[in-house]
């Protein structure tokens, strides 16, 4: 997940790679498997689990509530590193999910909702 990479990069962050298996880091580090992606990372004592944008990171810092982290489970189209021309212009909705210490979740911010139109008769 190089463009991941290349997307905190360019947002400002400093990020060294671990080329090592993430179903152990990720239960060391207390993220259920459920939730898991295809990277983790840490980041200012938090768990970033999957292609999670880096304006949530950064707030993630700047609100530091008491959690275990970021996630966005699976590899959503048009999240960050999911997001290349040859994905064209998709983009499906996904929701980053702010992960408990028990392991619960709650949404922390969602993307590319589909706007519904109303119809008229």
């Amino acid at each position: 997940c190089q463009d991941w990479v290349d997307h905190m990069k360019v947002n400002g962050f400093v990020v060294k790679v671990h080329d090592t298996g993430n179903n152990t880091v990720r239960a060391r580090l207390g993220l259920p498997q459920k939730l898991g992606s295809c990277h983790t990372a840490l980041v200012g004592g938090y768990v970033v689990e999957g292609h999670v944008p880096a304006s949530d990171v950064r707030a993630l810092l700047q609100q530091r509530p008491q959690a275990l982290g970021l996630t966005v489970p699976g590899m959503p189209v048009g999240s960050p590193g999911m997001d290349g021309p040859e994905y064209g212009n998709r983009r499906d909705p996904y929701d980053v999910l702010l992960v408990a210490r028990d392991g619960s979740t709650q949404i922390f911010k969602t993307y590319n909702t589909p706007h519904h139109k109303r119809t008229t008769s």
